[in-house]
Parts: structure tokens; C-alpha cells; sequence
């Protein structure tokens, strides 16, 4: 039987976070013979790799000849945010069940996606499952060490400045790597009503009234559900001033929660003045993306303990927890 031309001009495209589109091309008298496809699928390996994740091996995939181009999608392979390698073979199965095969195309790399919103609904959905009742709170508080407000007020201008998120959480977050914001915390312990006196961030503590940072002049996004191989689950939102450079990058990509009526948390009006609540059963952590002014809070050491094993600066997400995986890449 005459040889199959080599697979030629890869072209990769329509990448979402697990699949993509590709086509080649080969000689007009191979379209008619072909029968299969063999795809050569390779994760490209980086020192930032998840190394708890299971260890990943080279993917080969075999597909019946379709028309070209073909979508390629599973997330049993497939990662968001992944660079990857990939190449083509061709084959025409015979009578006997053995394979007549083209030569290895050249190989093409390229890196997935994140989390379409449609993807950070399903772990918004999952979230709210376990979010519990809702516990009233006052300030907003973010714990640091001493010298962190120290170099704020000598360096700064007395500025809390956003600084780009790091890597925690589902490996899909738009927002990893990519959103500008300060972190802080409103979680309340249920018996008192009043922020913990443990912190795994710092010993010292800025604590603001809530409506400094939310008010009807602030837009709210969900951007996480994750956990750290614990039975803790935390949750990421976005605080965004209506039309400011946050707000902007958080519609395009992150689903926006009506902040008067959410399982996580909230802002009402009650007799005239602003009510705020958060979820009792998750930990919020919240994302605010404008500069604060230390001036406009208050500043103390807390008397606890710093709990470093609660930290989740750069922390991986469990891969295999059923509560806060969705069914696409982790």
C-alpha cells in the first residue's frame, strides 16, 4: 500500500481550559485512505507543578478520521493555564487490523485557558452548598506583620497598595497571576461576633468599617471555592469600585453577585443605614482592588497565636475533594 504524506501546518485554536481545535495538512489522496488519527499529547513540566497532583504521563490520543478541523476536549488530561506540546500521526487500518502510518508531524505547543464564567458558576454553585446561615459582622480586618506597616507608612504615604494575586487556589482563577487588590478577611467567630483573635498573616491587625470598603457603590464577583487537602473550604471575592480598572476586569471574566442577596456575603439596607453579613461555614477571602488609607482604620496587635499552617499564600488546591471540583481542569 502507497505511504501516507507527514502531517503538516499544525494550527491550535478555540483553546478553552480543557480542549482546543486543531487541523493539519496532508496530500489530497490521503483524505479519502485515512482512518484514524494519533494524537501525541505532553504536559510541559515547570518547577511551579502542583506535587500532590497525580504524577502526569504523555497522552496518546487515537481518533476516528473526522473532517478537520477537530475538537479535542477532556478534562481528565487536560489542565487550565497548562503549556502543553502536541503532535500528529496519521493511519490507515487495515484488513488485517494492523495500521498503516504517516511519519510524526513537527511538534506545536501551546497553553489552555483559564475558567470561562460558565465554569466559575459550577463552583460558585458548589460553594453556596455548603456557605451555612449568615452571621452579622462590622469591619473588615487584614493581618500582616509589623514591618509590613511599617514600610506602608514610611514608603507608601500611608497607601495599602494592591499587589498582584499569587497562585492560590484553583489553578483555572482568572485572577491568578493577572488581578491587582488587597486581601482582607471578615470571618467572625459565631460565640462573639467579633473577628479571631488568631491569624496565620501577622500578629498586627488593620481593622476598617465595612462600608469603607462596600456599599451600594461597589460591585461584588465570586472568583474561588477551594480547599488545601483540609476540611477547611475557603472562598474568593472581588470587592470592585463601580467603573474602576477592577471592576472592569472582573465583568469580563468573573460572575457578579447581586450584594444584597448572596449565600456569601452581603450588603442591606436596614432602617436607614448599611447591614453586613458573611457566610458562617466558609472562609471569605476578599479581594479589594483600590488603595486604602490606613488612616481610615484602626491598627492593634492581636492577642492569639499566628496559625501559619491556615496560611493560603501560594497554596494548591486539592485536586481530588468532591466538594470544590467541578468536572473540566483543576
Amino acid at each position: 500500500m502507497e505511504l501516507l504524506s507527514t502531517p503538516r501546518s499544525i494550527e491550535i485554536n478555540n483553546i478553552t481550559c480543557d480542549s482546543f481545535r486543531i487541523s493539519w495538512a496532508m496530500d489530497g489522496g490521503d483524505l479519502e485512505r485515512v482512518t484514524h488519527y494519533f494524537i501525541d499529547l505532553n504536559k510541559k513540566e515547570n518547577k511551579n507543578s502542583n506535587k500532590f497532583k497525580h504524577r502526569d504521563v504523555p497522552t496518546k490520543l487515537v481518533a476516528k478520521a473526522v473532517p478537520l478541523p477537530m475538537t479535542v476536549r477532556g478534562h481528565w488530561f487536560l489542565s487550565p493555564r497548562t503549556e502543553y506540546s502536541v503532535a500528529v500521526q496519521t493511519a490507515v487500518k487495515q484488513s488485517d487490523g494492523e495500521y498503516l502510518v504517516s511519519g510524526w508531524s513537527e511538534t506545536v505547543e501551546f497553553c489552555t485557558g483559564d475558567y470561562a464564567k460558565e465554569h466559575l458558576a459550577q463552583l460558585q454553585e458548589k460553594a453556596e452548598l455548603i456557605a451555612g446561615r449568615m452571621l452579622r459582622f462590622s469591619v473588615f480586618y487584614r493581618n500582616q506583620h509589623k514591618e509590613y506597616f511599617q514600610h506602608v507608612r514610611m514608603h507608601c504615604g500611608n497607601m495599602m497598595k494592591p499587589s498582584l494575586k499569587d497562585n492560590s487556589g484553583s489553578h483555572g482563577s482568572p485572577t491568578s497571576g493577572m488581578l491587582h487588590g488587597i486581601f482582607f478577611s471578615c470571618n467572625t467567630e459565631f460565640n462573639t461576633g467579633q473577628p479571631p483573635q488568631d491569624s496565620p498573616y501577622g500578629r498586627y491587625r488593620f481593622q476598617i468599617p465595612a462600608q469603607r470598603l462596600f456599599s451600594p457603590n461597589t460591585n461584588l464577583y465570586f472568583a474561588d471555592f477551594y480547599c488545601m487537602y483540609t476540611a477547611y473550604h475557603y472562598v474568593v471575592l472581588v470587592l470592585a469600585p463601580k467603573g474602576s480598572p477592577g471592576d472592569h476586569f472582573c465583568r469580563e471574566r468573573l460572575p457578579q453577585l447581586d450584594i444584597s442577596c448572596n449565600k456569601f456575603l452581603t450588603c442591606c439596607t436596614e432602617d436607614g443605614e448599611l447591614v453586613y453579613h458573611h457566610a458562617q461555614d466558609i472562609i471569605l477571602e476578599v479581594i479589594y482592588t483600590e488603595p486604602v488609607d490606613l488612616s481610615v482604620g484602626v491598627l492593634g496587635e492581636i492577642s492569639g497565636h499566628q496559625l501559619m499552617s491556615l496560611s493560603t499564600a501560594d497554596a494548591k488546591k486539592d485536586p481530588s475533594c468532591k466538594t470544590c471540583n467541578i468536572s473540566v481542569g483543576r
